[in-house]
């Protein structure tokens, strides 16, 4: 498979090095920060993960692992609404008032599948993806447009943070009629934070991470999944409807039908009843074997080192602005277990990314190459350090959940002794 050579992970010695940080232009407008959290009505549950985004625009953000958001507004906010969504979820609206900060817990409702909607027999899920393959030059984006995204990065050692990094991208997407060998991202604003225990040398960092939001775009990238080559290594079931943004899916699952000398996935596919566009994929490296996947995902390692995966996931999602789909958020989370030989335990570590798209606009012109944040690039390396609490400025980011924000308070202190 093509693409794997881009979702990779590296292991080596941590260490510390002299970095600038990249200013973009200041924004002179006026800015309300609103702050909120969603949860479940029926359990009371927070619900991680949610579309936060202004009613009507392409401006947006998600929900932390919490619950919990932060989302900046441009003033004046009168006759502004905030609108919220989930997979299985009704929409929720709320009007933001001048001077309202906070506000009230967000109550999302189950959605309610209606009789006629449950209905799928005659339907073949494999003929399903391939018809909505066939529709995406009309249900995509065919213009060039440039994607303002937050992505972030963390590694934890068992339960303790030691590298998280994080940053603001541009990325230019290309019309989805073309491949994604064109399209590019560019580091506008970034920030990162190392453990410096000597016992935390082993880090673990991502190998070209912020360009996942190329490559896991399985719609613009379909060498993942959705190619005429991999198509025929799943079998394909489909399972019950649910609801995104209150407009029926079909859900589709997928496993591997066959054994081939690299790792294949399985997972779920979602696709939208009436314009038949992929709106959702959540999927899993395929770990029965795991000589397989550690080929898949690790990339350098000490030597002596010894390197047990242990889970790979990946979410990619899609939102509808006008009659085109958009590319929205993704989050990618690998699980492992580390040992040097002759030692009797294993340590588990933890890295996950994500990015959410904040605005799009077109774009009439497409980022250098020279400016470009490459593949082989590591984003840790590329950043400073953060300690300047106001950092984002007027940038939407997602918000930190509070295991994050306490990690972040003590590894500071550590520096600063």
């Amino acid at each position: 498979m093509k693409t794997n050579q881009y979702i990779l992970f590296c292991l080596f010695l941590l260490y510390l090095t002299p970095t600038k940080a990249i200013e973009p232009p200041t924004d002179e407008s006026k800015y309300v920060t609103i702050n909120g959290i969603v949860k479940d009505k029926s359990d009371k549950k927070a619900l991680s993960y949610a579309n936060v985004s202004i009613a009507g625009s392409t401006e947006s953000t998600v929900t932390n692992a919490d619950g919990e958001f932060t989302f900046k507004v441009k003033e004046p906010i009168d006759n502004i609404a905030i609108e919220v969504s989930h997979l299985g979820y009704d929409n929720q609206h709320i009007r933001l008032r001048k001077g309202e900060a906070e506000l009230p817990t967000v109550w999302l409702t189950p959605s309610a599948l209606m009789l006629d909607e449950i209905v799928i027999s005659g339907r073949n899920p494999r003929e399903l993806v391939k018809e909505a393959i066939r529709k995406i030059p009309d249900n995509y984006s065919g213009n060039n447009d440039r994607l303002t995204g937050f992505y972030r990065e963390t590694a934890c050692k068992r339960r303790h943070y030691i590298n998280i990094a994080e940053a603001v991208v541009d990325l230019h997407k290309t019309p989805y009629t073309e491949n994604a060998g064109r399209d590019r991202v560019k580091i506008l604003k970034g920030r990162r934070l190392l453990s410096p225990k000597q016992s935390d040398t082993l880090a673990v960092k991502l190998l070209g991470g912020p360009t996942a939001a190329i490559y896991l775009d399985v719609v613009k990238n379909p060498d993942l999944l959705l190619s005429r080559e991999m198509l025929p290594l799943y079998d394909f079931h489909i399972e019950e409807m649910t609801y995104i943004d209150e407009r029926p899916q079909y859900v589709i699952s997928f496993v591997p039908n066959r054994e081939l000398p690299y790792a294949l996935y399985y997972g779920k596919l979602y696709i939208d009843k009436e314009r038949l566009s992929f709106t959702r994929a959540e999927f899993n490296l395929d770990m029965k074997d795991r000589y397989k996947a550690t080929k898949a995902i690790l990339h350098r390692k000490p030597f002596g080192l010894r390197f047990k995966p242990v889970d790979v996931t990946y979410l990619v999602d899609y939102t509808d602005h006008g009659d085109k789909t958009y590319l929205n958020y993704i989050r990618n989370e690998i699980r492992f277990k580390c040992d040097w030989r002759r030692r009797l335990f294993a340590t588990s570590y933890a890295v996950v990314s994500e990015m959410v798209v904040t605005d799009i606009e077109p774009s009439a012109t497409n980022i250098p190459i020279r400016e470009a944040f490459g593949k082989d690039q590591i984003l840790s390396d590329d950043v400073t350090l953060f300690f300047d609490k106001d950092f984002w400025g007027n940038y939407n980011i997602i918000k930190p959940e509070e295991s994050l924000e306490k990690a972040v308070g003590k590894l500071k202190k550590m520096h600063e002794e």
